[in-house]
């Protein structure tokens, strides 16, 4: 059975399990904690629910699509809100910018997650990776890129991305500006936009989409598409995309390293279960909740040593993440997005 083939069939059981242990769950669990997330909690339904069953904790998922902070903060102290949970380092700087998230000091996170991947004072912790990949025709004779190299002419009219205003390409150009100055980067993205097969826009799978049209060649896109789309059902259209690309790892010039942004979470400010938050934390960055993200959303785990999904290991392989710490890349996101309207990239 291939790869593509078992995904199907670790999904079931992935499924079944998360089933069987909400079942095991007391009626009325004697504790609980709540979190407010940016994510479907459905992605990681199957991590909470393991945590119940270990700990005793019921867990509350308040899904919040839009407008966390502003929520969090109108709440004030009658928030029930135990843990912030939001994708992209610079929404969970904007929870700590605005006050609604508190330090933790905890031994299990800070030995589990690099120095690079939290904050120093314990605002916040990363939870899962997404790198920030390069899509590539499947026959193209391709196999290592750096970021700088998306501005050689060579690949004139041959890129495809989406906005560069999104948070996904903000965080590429801010950490190319941590690792370049921003002269260096306004000249590079000149250069990224003088390649473009079409303008910048749509998504991720897009990137893969028409890269099988024949518009592009490569294009920027996260990691873990890569597992949805090579996943995906026989004979779909995002399949076919997926069988269209293969994907390679770019690094930044200085550090021989590939881009990252995570998943992660704070423990918010006036937290009724602070105890219970901080507890769930650790929980979700120890080895088995760390294999169960990398099973559940195709994203890389924080933690060393954890198997990844047979999926990503095949068509990604090992990451060798930028060692950049990501506090230092969000502080030029500013920067990055004037540079994005200046050079009128978007356009």
């Amino acid at each position: 059975m291939s790869i593509a083939q078992r995904a199907p069939v670790r999904r079931a059981i992935f499924a079944a399990l998360t089933l069987c242990l909400a079942a095991a769950l007391p009626a009325q669990a004697a504790e609980e904690v709540t979190i407010y997330t940016t994510r479907e909690p459905g992605l990681i339904k199957p991590l909470l629910t393991a945590f119940s069953m270990r700990s005793g904790i019921q867990v509350n998922t308040v899904f919040v699509k839009d407008g966390l902070l502003e929520r969090v903060k109108a709440e004030g102290t009658r928030s029930p809100a135990d843990v912030l949970m939001t994708v992209d380092v610079g929404n969970l700087l904007d929870l700590v910018e605005g006050g609604v998230t508190q330090p933790v000091k905890s031994a299990e996170l800070t030995s589990a997650i690099p120095a690079h991947l939290r904050a120093a004072d314990g605002q916040w912790f990363a939870l899962s990776l997404r790198a920030r990949v390069l899509y590539a025709e499947k026959n193209l004779p391709l196999t290592a890129l750096r970021y700088e190299d998306l501005a050689d002419p060579k690949w004139k009219g041959k890129v495809c991305t989406r906005a560069g205003q999104h948070p996904y390409n903000t965080a590429l150009i801010a950490a190319h500006i941590a690792h370049n100055g921003e002269a260096a980067t306004e000249k590079w993205l000149q250069g990224v936009k003088a390649n473009l097969a079409r303008k910048a826009a749509g998504g991720d799978r897009d990137v893969a989409r028409d890269i099988l049209g024949g518009i592009c060649d490569i294009g920027l896109a996260n990691s873990y598409y890569v597992g949805q789309l090579k996943t995906s059902k026989e004979g779909s259209d995002a399949r076919k995309w997926g069988d269209a690309i293969k994907v390679i790892k770019p690094t930044f010039a200085k550090t021989g390293g590939t881009h990252v942004n995570i998943s992660g979470a704070s423990v918010a400010r006036h937290a009724p279960q602070r105890a219970n938050a901080v507890k769930l934390l650790e929980f979700l960055t120890s080895p088995s909740a760390q294999e169960l993200y990398a099973q559940a959303n195709y994203e890389y785990p924080v933690r060393a040593g954890v198997t990844l999904d047979p999926v990503i290991a095949a068509a990604v392989g090992t990451l060798k993440a930028d060692s950049l710490s990501l506090t230092e890349m969000a502080k030029h996101r500013k920067q990055a997005s004037v540079l994005v309207d200046k050079l009128g990239f978007d356009r």
